[in-house]
């Protein structure tokens, strides 16, 4: 297939790029981990997120409620925040500033002995109400002593994750969810009166947006403080198990924004929260952290086909997640089993990082957008376009985009290229012989294997202006830069000396 794309020079198209609003992690304990931190550094450096947001702030692995009782003393409890800060710095230190999510229950305030995952998450409501208030209370005001009203107050809070799911709030009572809602909201704002606080963090399924409906009606009945809404986004659908892994047809892209705008229809519906922010916070093709997509090329494309789009229903989106240490079911044993991260085990990129990368990277005023591209103008004459091909189900064919920008004079054009061929560290592994431990040479080559291949292009002068034409293969992504080119000539250097012997 072959497409012809005339940009001129007073063309505009609509794009929100909210690439960089949100990225996620597992439980925040991680972060005290050393290649943890290597690999949020390394993702950062591409990317620049500007939030952060996981699990786990008050599960027993972040260590902040603390009891003694007999034999070593009387019963006493007291907070501990000395992890808390470990974490918080690193985040801060990296750029990026806490989306906070308020959960899970501490185990001595669980009301039941539910958990879940490989780490026991306790995830019911608090035996204990007004403990659990204090918590939340204390907590903040910690994090305002140690890094000031003014920034803490700007870090969205949304309480708990996907409370419409069983095994993340017990049963799924949607009654005592909206209890905890208004108990934990009225405690926030009681600290923290300018701080941003929403719900209800559904995941999809049957019946959700009915809970986000539900929330709504109870926050305005209630006159509780409501900022935003949140909601996960996966586009997994009939999964099929094979031992520990998971495989599932993937919904489309078209599928899941019309969700997502189901959602905005029904916030707008309430005169009370008509245009309030919307954020999806989580969102990724499978839902599992064992689905072999998510090391894979095809995984790239269909996170660009979304970022080309989510701008448009909602007012930040966050992936889920930006590394591979992650234990939701178990600490992995190989470098590539599926895990949700942009980043394999020894800081090899994935296909998704450059997804990523060259849409946080895109700026300027967009100029044309269709299902295989986004392209904007930027501030110094060019012109820079994030390119896909996705191929789904029954569709294998490349396509070839035929460019024309309206710029005169000599220009050339930066081409960073990931597919299937030329950005597939996980096709080398395979190769490879798929070892489950890589010694200091097979991962040096992954890590080169997990890089864009880069080359320039010798733009074609048209009537019209500057001709660029690039093939995609199938399931390729690429970043397409067209930059104006002043020559600086160093006398008695001759190139051509060297290519004409």
């Amino acid at each position: 297939m072959r497409k012809d794309i005339v940009i001129h020079s007073g063309d505009t198209a609509p794009f929100r790029n909210l690439a960089g609003y949100c990225v996620g992690t597992g439980r925040l304990d991680l972060a005290l981990h050393k290649e943890y931190q290597e690999e949020l550094s390394a993702v950062q450096k591409l990317c620049g997120f500007r939030h952060i947001r996981g699990h786990g702030l008050f599960s027993d692995q972040m260590g902040i409620w603390q009891e003694w009782g007999p034999p070593f003393a009387e019963k006493e409890q007291w907070l501990c925040f000395t992890y808390l800060d470990r974490v918080m710095d690193a985040y801060l230190e990296n750029g990026l500033e806490p989306f906070l999510e308020l959960g899970f229950m501490p185990e001595k305030l669980a009301s039941s002995p539910q958990t879940l995952f490989y780490w026991k998450a306790h995830t019911v409501p608090p035996k204990d109400p007004d403990a659990w208030c204090m918590l939340v209370k204390e907590t903040l005001k910690h994090l305002v002593r140690r890094y000031g009203r003014e920034r803490v107050e700007t870090w969205p809070c949304e309480i708990w994750n996907e409370p419409n799911l069983p095994g993340f709030w017990e049963k799924a009572d949607k009654a005592k969810y909206l209890e905890l809602y208004r108990i934990t909201a009225l405690a926030v704002r009681e600290v923290l009166p300018a701080m941003r606080v929403g719900g209800p963090a559904i995941c999809g399924g049957t019946g959700s947006q009915q809970w986000i409906s539900d929330f709504l009606a109870f926050c305005r009945d209630e006159k509780l403080p409501v900022d935003f809404v949140t909601r996960h986004a996966y586009m997994g659908q009939n999964p099929e198990h094979k031992s520990r892994y998971l495989y599932h047809k993937m919904n489309t892209p078209e599928v899941l924004i019309a969700e997502m705008r189901e959602s905005r229809d029904i916030i707008d519906s309430f005169p009370e929260y008509r245009g309030i922010p919307m954020y999806i916070t989580e969102f990724n093709t499978s839902y599992s952290p064992f689905c072999p997509i998510h090391d894979t090329n095809l995984n790239a494309v269909c996170c660009a086909a979304l970022l080309s789009r989510l701008g448009d229903v909602a007012d930040g989106y966050s992936y889920w997640t930006f590394g591979d240490v992650f234990e939701e079911q178990g600490i992995p044993n190989r470098p590539f089993h599926g895990g949700f991260g942009m980043m394999a085990a020894g800081l090899i990129p994935k296909p998704t990082l450059w997804a990523f990368s060259f849409f946080t990277n895109l700026k300027g005023d967009c100029v044309f957008r269709d299902e295989n591209a986004v392209v904007v103008r930027r501030e110094d004459g060019g012109y820079e376009a994030v390119l896909w091909n996705l191929c789904g189900e029954g569709k294998k064919e490349p396509v070839e985009l035929s460019f024309t920008f309206p710029m005169e004079g000599e220009a050339a054009a930066l081409v960073e290229l990931v597919d299937e061929e030329t950005c597939n560290p996980l096709a080398c592994w395979h190769r490879m012989g798929e070892p489950a431990d890589l010694d200091e040479e097979q991962l040096s080559f992954l890590r080169a294997a997990g890089q864009p291949a880069r080359r320039v292009l010798t733009a074609e002068k048209k009537n019209a202006g500057t001709g660029i034409t690039l093939s995609l293969a199938p399931n390729a992504l690429a970043r397409l830069r067209v930059l104006p080119v002043t020559k600086t000539e160093d006398p008695g250097y001759d190139y051509s000396w060297y290519c004409e012997n």
